[in-house]
């Protein structure tokens, strides 16, 4: 059954000294979106049940890519074809311009937002896996100011963030520092494209004779948050890639993922998919 329109309420901010002055004077009242891509999925099925909308997509302050000699700047409303086209991003940051091309058709690419991507704090989220391994942080805007944050603990649990009622959030900052590093990300859905997925996964190694330097793993859809795979992680770090390693990190990430069974897929299939999807990583290190 579709949502009937008329109930909605929609404020269209131009500027984000407008956007913010509403969401400080009526705290919870209003839901900032920009692309709507999440949105109209549940318009058109009569479950968006939050009938107060302010659009910001309109707000020159959240756009761009700025580049500097330590960080990729990302504006949240920065689309994911912006993404994937920008030189620097494709030369640097790679796992993120392939969550951009794995996200949805490219009507969606071409409208849906990486901030947005973000705020839904969605855990089957594609760009999250790699924002995670990049260390990123997240800029939060209010009247009362502006703060960093590390991607890394922004999203406390399902559908939850570190992120107030009177907060938008402006932008990603990436460090320049992954140079030289090996990269992998893939995403397991019931189709190639155009899916949800049931196992999102992001690596990223740095190697010294032979041996992993230093290692970042993220996934999505096996936790209530996207989760960075910190124990095995710890388990990898320094060693050489060898059978015995892949074989006790994959044991380490079987008890640090808590996949669950719901419509799109079974915890037994997700878990062995991840196991699968870190072996398929650090078998590549290897090569």
């Amino acid at each position: 059954m579709r949502a009937y329109v008329p109930a909605y309420d929609l404020r269209i901010a131009e500027s984000l000294s407008e956007a913010l002055g509403l969401l400080a004077s009526e705290p919870g009242v209003w839901k900032p979106f920009a692309g709507g891509t999440d949105l109209m999925v549940l318009l058109e099925a009569g479950k968006l049940s939050h009938k107060h909308f302010l659009s910001v997509a309109k707000i020159d302050d959240l756009r761009g890519i700025e580049v500097t000699p330590e960080f990729v700047i990302v504006g949240a409303l920065a689309t994911y074809t912006e993404i994937q086209t920008h030189p620097v991003l494709r030369a640097e940051f790679p796992l993120l311009c392939a969550a951009a091309r794995e996200t949805g058709s490219i009507a969606t690419q071409n409208r849906g937002t990486l901030g947005g991507n973000i705020v839904n704090a969605s855990p089957a989220a594609d760009s999250p896996p790699a924002l995670l391994v990049y260390d990123a942080e997240v800029e939060l805007v209010s009247q009362r100011g502006a703060r960093w944050l590390p991607f890394h603990g922004f999203q406390t649990g399902y559908k939850k963030m570190q992120l107030a009622s009177d907060e938008l959030l402006r932008a990603i900052r990436l460090p320049r520092r992954f140079s030289g590093w090996r990269q992998h990300y893939r995403k397991v859905g019931t189709r190639k494209a155009q899916a949800i997925s049931k196992v999102c996964f992001a690596g990223t190694a740095l190697l010294e004779n032979g041996a992993m330097r230093d290692i970042r793993i993220a996934l999505g859809s096996v936790a209530p948050i996207v989760l960075r795979a910190v124990k095995t992680e710890d388990a990898l770090r320094g060693r050489s890639v060898t059978t015995a390693a892949i074989a006790a990190a994959r044991e380490t990430l079987a008890r640090e993922i808590a996949p669950i069974d719901d419509i799109r897929s079974t915890a037994r299939y997700r878990l062995r998919v991840a196991q699968n999807l870190l072996g398929e990583f650090l078998s590549r290190l290897a090569q």
